[in-house]
């Protein structure tokens, strides 16, 4: 590296045999090819998203392997595109392809099939027919400091004119990611001294559905919007937890306190919504609601202090900027500030592996009063 620098300060490398400079050559051995992979990044969102759109994965859970031939005149293609998009979706690793014949990779099966339990295909299409958009507008977004998939001159969120298909679909997926992340939690933080949670803007009970399936004695509230707490008592009861999950309708966001008999508040993927004086005030609100030695959990992708990443809770964070008019992925120092402020003591973090969140800061309410 050190004698590459020193050719590189020196001048322009001789191409070989040339006598004129090498263009092809940069210092230390770089090559755009991480550059490519960045620019061509939603090449591969957009085989993700056509491929659900036509029900790729479904028609191959229901049919089994099947050539490129046939799967092209099941789903109404012309060859010559229905080889170039299994070829791609097998690169991707979403297909196997054996004996010229294509089946679903793992991932797929479990994850892309319609009507499977898991199924994400929903937050697929919703990215694609709305969030997908907006990113083509970013330099817009980081000029204006405003949203691009809505209007917030005309609209009251960006859920207000979305299609209602698309949003139900959106739901779903978010019930699975939620899961996968609840149960992350549920491995991460020991809810045994813990009797009633609070899910805090809890969207249709992912959470309170997997933390009580894991603790039998725990019981669980969500808090949020009617349209949205329908939804959830559908779902829970559904799941057989109608006698241990309740919903409280409301708006966090709104002067009322929070409902009253809860050892546990759960915030999670809430605080990134909205600005710093908004979140302050919810986790005032959530020590106001607890009781003595009652604890709150955020659970985000939380950035790193110094926000050199990770990258994940960064796009994210940019991802407010096009979705919401303040919201904002914060720093575990910023979380720390604003719990301590909010009169929490003891304040822990505990690492999580999941696509919802990378961590859930623990903090505890000790004492009736806040410090001054």
């Amino acid at each position: 590296m050190h004698q590459t620098m020193e050719k590189a300060a020196k001048g322009p490398v001789q191409a070989p045999g040339t006598g004129g400079p090498d263009t092809t050559a940069a210092p230390g051995g770089l090559t755009p090819v991480p550059l490519m992979e960045l620019t061509t990044g939603f090449w591969r969102f957009k085989v993700l998203a056509a491929a659900v759109d036509l029900g790729l994965f479904s028609v191959l859970s229901r049919s089994g392997a099947l050539d490129a031939p046939t799967l092209g005149r099941e789903l109404g293609l012309h060859p010559r595109p229905a080889r170039m998009l299994l070829a791609c979706c097998t690169a991707l690793g979403l297909l196997i392809r054996e004996d010229g014949r294509h089946r679903n990779a793992p991932i797929a099966e479990e994850f892309l099939v319609e009507g499977r339990p898991h199924y994400f295909g929903g937050f697929v299409r919703y990215s694609d027919r709305h969030g997908y958009a907006g990113w083509g507008r970013l330099q817009e977004a980081v000029r204006d400091n405003r949203p691009t998939t809505w209007d917030p001159d005309l609209q009251e969120s960006a859920f207000v004119t979305a299609d209602p298909e698309i949003l139900d679909g959106f739901w779903e997926a978010m019930f699975t990611l939620s899961s996968f992340t609840a149960q992350a939690l549920s491995s991460a933080y020991d809810f045994t001294a813990h009797r009633r949670l609070l899910d805090v803007g809890g969207g249709t009970g992912a959470f309170p559905v997997g933390l009580c399936r894991r603790h039998p004695h725990l019981g669980a509230t969500v808090l949020d919007l009617p349209r949205i707490t329908e939804m959830t008592r559908a779902k829970v009861a559904a799941l057989g937890l109608a006698d241990r999950i309740g919903t409280h309708d409301g708006d966090f966001l709104s002067a009322e306190p929070l409902p009253p008999g809860h050892d546990v508040i759960l915030l999670s993927m809430i605080l990134h919504d909205w600005d710093e004086a908004t979140g302050r005030r919810l986790l005032e609100k959530c020590h106001a609601a607890l009781p003595d030695g009652g604890a709150v959990i955020i659970c985000e992708l939380v950035l790193d202090d110094d926000e050199t990443g990770p990258a994940q809770a960064a796009l994210m964070g940019l991802n407010m900027l096009v979705e919401t008019r303040s919201g904002h992925n914060y720093t575990y120092g910023e979380y720390r500030h604003w719990l301590t402020e909010a009169g929490f003591t003891d304040i822990s973090v505990a690492p999580l592996d999941a696509a919802g969140a990378n961590a859930a800061l623990i903090a505890r309410k000790i004492g009736g009063h806040r410090p001054l």
